[in-house]
């Protein structure tokens, strides 16, 4: 079995049935025996459920202890019913493990407006707090127990030598539909035993986060749900990381960009009904917000979705989604290549159609991981985005939700 969360010093966990969910494991519970520094990022969806409202109090002071995380039901859109159960699921597990109620990260994920089930996850606090181990089987029980409509868990974990004191890091993810830039609905938590200033790792999560989780899409609807949240106990015992300038934070920070990429690229190869995994990437634009923004214009679009979906190497949708992206963007300065991770093939020339062999760009568009690079010769600035094609099967998967 791989190394996962319970492998960082000081981490235990379980994943349990509380009975939310009629078969599948449903709640996630994440504790470190020591107090940690804490840093999470939110939706950017103007409805926010009720447990991602109670963190937001909760991390004021960068603090945790302990995660909750609860499948099955979102408790968004559930109003006083909801917040009095994102409070209990908090109160519960402070007092079952002596801590404050402001140690807790709450989070939740499943269907949106249906009333929270408080007794029963209450409950399953209760009966699975005392299971909390480092086995390692238990980080597995975890990662399953946040799951939805995801078919498979999403789990990483990576280590580094900080001032020749080896320090870990693991993390879980969920996510497979409602998936797009800015947090979408997908919920990552990931663990440290680094020793790091709490203002420097909120700024390092912020800054990680941008690069990799907000740049992902399946299907261009951001949550109500979603949460990145990172805890670090410092029981690696490194000197401490207090200074961007540090040889140590440029390895944590690359590090925690690789795990957190990692876990983002999971999310987006268990995109909801999809076929293909889609890497867009944007070479030479005039500065990094303007590839951004084309990054996700283009990997956003329904019609390039479409076209991946039925091998169409149509890159008029992807200049017209450019040009929607409401940055500069002149289509005559632009090359564009598409193809498989071994060959591209170029398409567009300053804006002029290449001929090209028409047949073998479609049998490149059939693989499973497809590549779209657009060079827009206007500076220096590089972005990558990860995307899905949108499927019949994704319209029927979600047209039958609920019932």
């Amino acid at each position: 079995m791989n190394k996962n969360i319970t492998d960082v010093k000081g981490f235990t966990c379980w994943g349990a049935h509380s009975g939310v969910k009629s078969m599948r494991r449903d709640l996630a519970i994440i504790f470190s025996e020591r107090p940690c520094v804490a840093s999470a990022t939110y939706t950017t969806n103007k409805v926010v459920a009720e447990p991602l409202k109670l963190t937001r109090k909760h991390l004021k002071d960068k603090k945790a202890q302990v995660l909750i995380c609860n499948a099955g039901n979102a408790n968004a859109c559930t109003g006083i019913q909801g917040r009095k159960g994102a409070e209990a699921m908090a109160k519960t597990a402070a007092k079952l493990l002596g801590l404050k109620n402001e140690d807790v990260i709450v989070a939740s994920t499943g269907l949106i407006g249906e009333p929270f089930p408080t007794e029963d996850i209450v409950g399953g606090i209760k009966e699975n707090i005392p299971k909390l181990t480092n086995r390692r089987e238990a980080g597995s029980f975890a990662a399953n127990a946040i799951l939805t409509t995801d078919t498979f868990a999403k789990e990483g974990f990576s280590e580094m030598m900080l001032d020749g004191i080896n320090v870990t890091m693991a993390g879980i993810a969920k996510g497979s539909g409602m998936i797009h830039p800015n947090m979408a609905t997908m919920l990552a938590f990931i663990v440290s035993d680094v020793n790091i200033d709490p203002d420097i790792l909120d700024e390092t999560v912020k800054e990680c986060v941008d690069d990799t989780f907000n740049m992902i899409t399946v299907d261009g609807d951001t949550s109500t749900n979603d949460m990145v949240a990172v805890m670090c106990n410092g029981m690696a015992d490194n000197p401490v990381i207090n200074s961007k300038e540090q040889a140590s934070y440029l390895i944590f920070r690359s590090k925690l960009r690789e795990l957190m990429l990692h876990l983002a690229k999971l999310i987006v190869s268990d995109g909801e009904g999809s076929s293909k995994f889609i890497e867009y990437t944007v070479k030479n634009a005039r500065d990094r917000n303007t590839a951004k923004k084309l990054v996700r214009a283009i990997s956003s679009s329904v019609l390039v979705k479409t076209a991946m979906f039925g091998r169409d190497p149509n890159w008029g949708r992807i200049v017209c989604a450019s040009g929607n992206a409401g940055v500069h963007f002149n289509y005559k300065k632009a090359d564009l290549f598409m193809g498989d991770t071994e060959h591209l093939v170029k398409v567009l020339d300053k804006g002029k159609p290449v001929e090209y062999d028409r047949n073998f760009v479609k049998k490149l568009l059939r693989e499973a991981h497809i590549r779209v690079i657009m060079d827009v010769n206007s500076g220096n600035a590089q972005m990558t985005g990860y995307g899905s094609d949108l499927t019949t099967d994704y319209v029927l998967f979600n047209s039958v939700y609920t019932t």
